[in-house]
């Protein structure tokens, strides 16, 4: 009997050697800080307006509105020029007026630097720093001045809520690397005192709650995305749900009709005496036509049916079903009235159902969204179809919770069946509060159809 041995393949080095697991973590993390401060340093990444999206920001309006959104803007300008006020203060006890503007020109562009290269900002603050210190005299602050002090703090701040966790991390670690250089070998321990370690320590508690704020800031837009496209299916899923409602419907309206047509053309050879051969084969195709058409919608929408469906015993609703569902809404409390104008005439089966769904929709969406409010049910019957209007006025419980669940997907409902039959369907609240459904269904004309 052989044995099989299987080895695990690790990445070689230049000798030929398996590298091990320090390595690859060492490697990687080498390559994400070339690719988050050095490959990424320089990108252009300017500063956006502020998303007008908070609980008070949103209720702005107008100019307010277009400069509140710039505050991001400037509070970064207002830190700069304390970070540069701070910057003069210290270096105007050497009474040198040319260090003084040094110190407040490294000081002040770091930091407006943020708003546009966060990440070069950051490096342009790290090269000021012993400069500001040798140009201004001001040894006895080695080698972070007061004003490279402030505003390498800012600077550090701004880019962690700029960019990612894991950037502020390189950030901190190259400033204690940097510092500890700086004091350790260029200042030789001549200069004193050494303050690197305050900054650390300082930026540390600002950098760990700019952290809190960039991560908080995402997980809120990840949610905010989830919710979207949850919604988005939740809607397509209610929408599909709906169109294979309606696919059902009319499977069993245009069923019962082709069944009459198929026995119809099969009885009428006999109903005339010695009929001519050409009409009975005319009967005869008819007939053949009608039960392939059947058969082939049953196929085909018999897909959409569920397993446990099972057709109706009666006749799908129709418009003069409707004195029956009102009584059934007012009975679960709602008052309702109805109004009918026109000519009142038989409608094509698929528009008298259509009908009746969307009355019955509209109404259930006022017993849960309106509860006590009073609805009114108009229909006419006009030359060019059926219009139809369902309105409720205000809801005056005021004490009972509004159900929000399936808010809009009866909408999305109603619009199928209308767009189903090319009609037209509007929607809005109306001026006392209350909200109305107005919906107009085309329906050929005699002419037409015998045309």
């Amino acid at each position: 009997m052989t044995e099989t041995t299987q080895t695990q393949t690790m990445p070689l080095r230049g000798g030929g050697k398996p590298s091990s697991p320090e390595f690859r973590v060492a490697m990687d993390a080498w390559r994400r800080l070339r690719q988050d401060l050095f490959r990424d340093g320089f990108a252009y990444r300017p500063m956006p307006p502020m998303k007008m999206e908070g609980q008070f920001t949103s209720r702005l309006s107008g100019r307010l509105r277009e400069y509140v959104a710039w505050a991001p803007h400037a509070a970064v300008v207002m830190a700069g020029l304390f970070s540069m006020a701070i910057a003069v203060s210290a270096s105007a006890s050497d009474g040198s007026g040319l260090g003084a503007m040094l110190a407040a020109a490294f000081a002040l562009l770091p930091v407006l630097l943020t708003m546009i290269r966060p990440v070069a900002a950051f490096w342009l603050s790290m090269i000021a720093t012993p400069v500001t210190a040798v140009g201004s005299g001001l040894w006895d602050d080695w080698p972070w001045t007061a004003g490279s002090f402030a505003a390498h703090l800012v600077v550090m701040t701004v880019v962690a809520l700029r960019t990612r966790p894991r950037v502020a991390a390189w950030m901190w670690g190259l400033t204690a690397a940097y510092g500890a250089f700086l004091e350790g070998v260029m200042g030789g321990g001549h200069y004193a005192p050494n303050n690197t370690a305050p900054l650390l320590v300082v930026s540390a508690m600002s950098l760990l709650a700019a952290c809190a704020v960039t991560v908080r800031r995402t997980a809120q837009r990840e949610v905010t995305a989830q919710q979207t496209v949850t919604e988005h299916e939740r809607s397509r899923r209610t929408l599909l749900e709906e169109r294979t409602t309606i696919a059902r419907e009319l499977h069993d309206v245009v069923a019962h009709h082709m069944s009459v047509v198929a026995i119809q053309a099969e009885a009428a050879p006999y109903r005339v005496e010695n009929p001519p051969p050409e009409l009975e084969q005319a009967f005869v195709t008819i007939r053949e036509n009608a039960v392939a058409a059947l058969t082939e919608l049953r196929r085909v929408l018999g897909v959409v049916r569920a397993e446990d469906y099972e057709a109706p015993d009666a006749p799908q609703p129709t418009l003069a079903d409707l004195d029956g569902l009102l009584a059934n809404v007012r009975e679960a409390g709602l008052t309702v009235d109805k109004a009918v104008t026109g000519a009142v005439r038989e409608l094509p089966q698929g528009v008298e159902l259509s009908a009746y769904r969307i009355v019955q929709e509209a109404l259930s969406n006022t017993l849960r969204h309106a509860p006590g409010a009073a609805a009114r049910v108009e229909i006419g019957y006009v030359l060019g179809g059926l219009g139809l209007r369902i309105v409720n006025g205000p809801s005056p419980e005021v004490s009972l919770v509004k159900s929000t669940h399936g808010t809009g997907h009866g909408l999305t409902g109603m619009r199928e069946r209308v767009t189903m039959l090319n009609g037209e369907m509007t929607t809005g609240e109306t001026e006392d509060g209350g909200y109305e459904v107005t919906v107009f269904l085309p329906v050929s004309s005699v002419s037409e159809a015998d045309a």
